[in-house]
């Protein structure tokens, strides 16, 4: 249906993953079967699920895997929400990716308005 490669909403959702990799070096190591585990493999779905969606057959299962990439941004959110309040992170220092997510958030929902 769509090249996913070309779509903005792919690339910010991969440069998104990248930072939350980035971040989950300084978590600590206890947690590699717990919030880093869980926060890296929501903040990779994002991407996985746009490109999955751009490559069925139809935009009806294009809009179901933007929903399930714009979900997987709430819960990497959330994740790092959690992070801020066990005192793993303070939110000043995560800002700038919150805003990211909440960008992309946006663009999934603007493109799944396209589809319909």
């Amino acid at each position: 249906m769509n090249n996913f490669k070309e779509l903005n909403v792919w690339k910010e959702a991969i440069s998104m993953a990248s930072e939350v990799y980035s971040f989950c070096k300084r978590l600590p190591q206890e947690e590699k079967f717990g919030i880093i585990s869980q926060i890296q493999r929501s903040s990779v779905s994002v991407s996985s699920n746009i490109a999955e969606g751009a490559g069925r057959n139809n935009k009806g299962e294009f809009y179901h895997f933007l929903g399930i990439a714009r979900g997987s941004a709430s819960e990497t959110m959330s994740l790092l929400y959690l992070c801020i309040e066990v005192g793993f992170s303070n939110e000043s220092e995560l800002t700038d990716l919150i805003d990211k997510i909440d960008k992309i958030q946006n663009m999934i929902f603007r493109l799944q308005q396209s589809l319909k």
